[in-house]
């Protein structure tokens, strides 16, 4: 994070910004040691209300357990989507291992993003980190194609297999995920997967957040700590709902309109004929200005009936249906 950034987000009082040197160093310091803040550290009494929290002992300790974890492991093959919580992973484990022992692999397929596979390619060569590029065939699994309620399950084991095979080629010692605690409050099937084929979660072992990865990740000037959350295409389709090739397709074009359009964060849920379009709830105002827009390229692509979710972009809301089922 630039320091011109932070002075004009956080006001001190002028006598106070003398200290920024020690702060911006400090957050370095925090990233590039073993060394956890000291409890009694002067350092503390200078930083504004809302920094405070990102200076505490527990997000140094979580990101010195982490580390740990990761060079106790020796060597690592990441899955890496480019998204925010695997990009922190890599970027910590490069600070913990060498770079011949870390091995990033993006999976490439129908259900991923074209744009995605190339910001994952150009964040690894900003990290300095050898990354391959694997095909995964979910889409020629019926089973995953039916589109049940455990999806994810065939797909993350399609996907896993493959990684495992990798890191025996490579010798490397262990295959990990950026899963994090908070991916526990959601329905995901396809931590069977990783139960049954031994894949590592980091994140979830050192007790990260996603709130705590997004802060740590900003707290240290990576460009990721504000992008959009990530989420396989399958997921804006309802179980059940056959998926096919140019089903993605035409949700990850109606997707990228809205982004074009400036909407930082969407989706859209796919029913046949109607579309359900999430975005923040600070956009719902824009994006109901701009209807007329969005009306006629989405009627262009297929779509009958157009909806808005008042309730706003949030992850996971197909799964919301199975909520009272799986109690």
């Amino acid at each position: 994070m630039r320091l011109n950034a932070l002075t004009a987000e956080y006001a001190f009082p002028f006598a106070l910004r003398r200290h920024w040197w020690l702060i911006h160093s400090r957050a370095k310091s925090i990233f590039m040691t073993t060394n956890a803040l000291p409890a009694n550290s002067a350092l503390k009494s200078v930083l504004p209300a809302q920094w405070k929290c990102d200076f505490n002992m527990s997000l140094a300790n979580k990101l010195n357990r982490l580390k740990k974890i990761i060079r106790d492991m020796g060597s690592v093959l990441i899955a890496f989507s480019g998204g925010v919580d695997s990009t922190f992973l890599l970027k910590v484990a490069s600070m913990a291992l060498p770079k011949n022992k870390i091995l990033a692999v993006t999976a490439n397929s129908e259900t991923y993003p074209k744009e995605e596979l190339l910001f994952a390619k150009r964040m690894a060569k900003e990290l300095g980190v050898r990354h391959k590029i694997i095909r995964t065939c979910e889409l020629e699994d019926e089973r995953f194609v039916r589109n049940p309620i455990d999806r994810c399950y065939f797909c993350k084991t399609e996907l896993f297999r493959k990684l495992k095979l990798l890191a025996k080629k490579y010798n490397l010692n262990a295959v990990v995920d950026a899963s994090n605690v908070s991916d526990k409050k959601d329905f995901r099937p396809g931590d069977k997967a990783k139960r049954e084929l031994k894949i590592r979660s980091p994140l979830q072992e050192a007790g990260f957040t996603k709130e705590d990865i997004r802060k740590l990740s900003r707290l240290l000037g990576f460009s990721t700590w504000n992008k959009p959350s990530l989420a396989c295409l399958a997921s804006r389709i309802p179980y059940g709902t056959k998926i096919s090739p140019d089903l993605l397709k035409r949700v990850n074009k109606g997707e990228a309109y809205l982004r074009k359009m400036g909407f930082k964060q969407v989706r859209l849920r796919h029913y046949n004929g109607l579309c359900r379009i999430e975005v923040l709830k600070k956009d719902i105002p824009r994006l109901i200005n701009q209807r007329n827009q969005v009306i006629d390229k989405f009627k262009q692509m297929g779509y009958n009936y157009l909806t808005v979710d008042l309730e706003g972009y949030r992850t996971g809301s197909m799964n919301e249906i199975l909520r009272s089922t799986l109690k």
